[in-house]
């Protein structure tokens, strides 16, 4: 009898617990309009994505939870993308001076929210973000954002080794395809965070203490 995935998984000790933290923060990944926009090569039709983010974030700003986010921007012609710009050109939708790098609707940062500038895949690469948040003795991140199998996932594994817990909401994370987006959502849960649903997130933000 062929083993099923999940029994071969669950033999390997995968997809082990880790319990949320008392100190947790909304980190929001480049929710651009490039991702929203059909006439941009990096359109992903997450729309639903962006409804849930939504939500998650009025859900934090209401609790007193810190909301931090991150765009992505290149000199133009991107000479700072190195082999990551090389390798995707679709990025130059973020130039600088690039509406399709702006922040989608619904999704912009408050004023006194944090934005890291970044030009590759993780949140934490080349920013300031793991030193924030050992700073202001944040433990967990509810991650929301795009895409799944990009700078979501390059993320979770930078947050995790950098020892926040990753909580990714799963209706909040997108991607432009089924296929990697539930791939990435079951090998994250396997190996560096916990994939949890909108209902569970909102519930967590309303009772964590501030």
């Amino acid at each position: 009898m062929t083993e099923s995935l999940n029994d071969n998984y669950a033999r390997g000790g995968f997809h082990a617990r880790l319990e949320p933290g008392v100190r947790p923060a909304v980190l929001s990944i480049d929710m651009a309009r490039a991702y929203f926009e059909p006439s941009s090569p990096l359109y992903a039709g997450v729309e639903a994505t962006r409804v849930a983010a939504i939500t998650l974030l009025g859900a934090a700003r209401r609790a007193g939870i810190p909301v931090f986010h991150t765009s992505v921007r290149y000199q133009p012609g991107g000479a700072d993308g190195g082999v990551f710009y090389r390798k995707l050109p679709a990025l130059s939708v973020f130039d600088a001076g690039s509406p399709l790098g702006e922040f989608a609707e619904g999704v912009e940062p408050e004023p006194d929210e944090m934005v890291f500038v970044k030009q590759y895949a993780s949140a934490f690469h080349g920013t300031a973000l793991a030193e924030t948040l050992t700073a202001r003795e944040i433990d967990t991140l509810l991650i929301c954002g795009l895409t799944t199998s990009g700078c979501v996932r390059a993320s979770v594994v930078d947050a995790v080794s950098h020892g926040f817990i990753p909580l990714v909401v799963r209706e909040a994370v997108g991607d432009r395809a089924a296929e990697p987006h539930e791939a990435n959502l079951f090998d994250m849960s396997a190996k560096y965070a916990e994939v949890i649903g909108l209902a569970e997130a909102l519930l967590y933000a309303a009772s964590a203490p501030t």
